[in-house]
């Protein structure tokens, strides 16, 4: 068993202005996206560019913290807010949707592909292997903020997490196991598969697909929203139903790419 360190959740106080460790590691996940990018894109016969990066991560920036926020408000929310009109900007509090995140990304990842006149899914499958390190990064930050438990357990890894009351409880760290799967593993998965050219559509199929997986199975022994609950069966939570489309639309994504077979635009033929 551990034992929970309880973590001041911000980071650095400078006077009225307070940095939060969970801020913090949106900005660690967007280096990190964009140090990749430029090494991708530094690539013998890449077609893309420094300069094609930026964009990239500028447009970025705009969809996942306006589609994560706006998620987060419709899917988990909407109590939150009408208790208290303003929470919708405080983003250091949590309350960030990965699925909103992830639908505010492919829009503006559309949007870069029709200024740029490129095909949106090799802009895709260009963006899929970038983001895990900062999805590991955000985890993290859910961990230290001391959100996002998992249910009680016995086992060794778990985290004894201290009460109002003086007791303790034994919780699986399902931030940890998020960060680890959702995050490093994807990463070291989908980097390892784009390194060479696949047929259009292939690397954003696996991302859906893998990170689908993972984030239903994590969804077992993580606990869900306080406010939403279990949605059916004592088990089925809205992180799941969420997950769903991502796999149903990675398993049709990747079903087209090996069938059409189309040469990635990212590469020079």
């Amino acid at each position: 068993m551990l034992t929970y360190p309880h973590f001041n959740s911000v980071a650095l106080s400078l006077g009225p202005l307070q940095v939060h460790w969970y801020g913090l590691m949106y900005v660690v996940g967007f280096l990190a996206a964009w140090t990749l990018g430029k090494r991708r894109a530094a690539q013998p016969g890449s077609t893309w560019n420094p300069t094609d990066v930026e964009d990239l991560i500028f447009y970025s920036v705009f969809g996942v913290i306006l589609g994560g926020r706006i998620g987060y408000l419709l899917f988990y929310g909407r109590q939150a807010l009408a208790a208290d009109p303003s929470y919708w900007y405080k983003i250091w509090q949590g309350g960030m949707s990965f699925h909103g995140g992830l639908v505010g990304v492919i829009v503006s990842m559309t949007v870069l592909a029709i200024v740029r006149k490129r095909n949106v899914l090799d802009v895709f499958d260009f963006t899929a292997p970038l983001p895990g390190l900062g999805f590991c990064a955000v985890r993290i930050g859910n961990f230290i903020n001391g959100e996002l438990w998992g249910k009680p357990t016995t086992l060794p890894w778990g985290f004894a997490i201290r009460q109002e009351d003086g007791s303790s409880i034994v919780l699986h760290a399902s931030q940890l196991y998020e960060a680890t799967l959702e995050g490093l593993v994807l990463f070291l998965i989908l980097w390892w598969y784009s390194r060479i050219p696949r047929y259009r559509g292939s690397v954003a199929a696996l991302f859906l697909t893998v990170y689908a997986v993972f984030r239903i199975a994590v969804e077992f022994v993580r606990v869900p929203d306080a406010q939403l609950g279990y949605l059916w069966a004592d088990w089925l939570t809205m992180g799941q139903i969420l997950s769903l489309p991502m796999l149903l639309g990675g398993a049709m994504l990747w079903g087209y790419a090996q069938r059409a077979r189309v040469p990635s635009g990212n590469y020079r033929s």
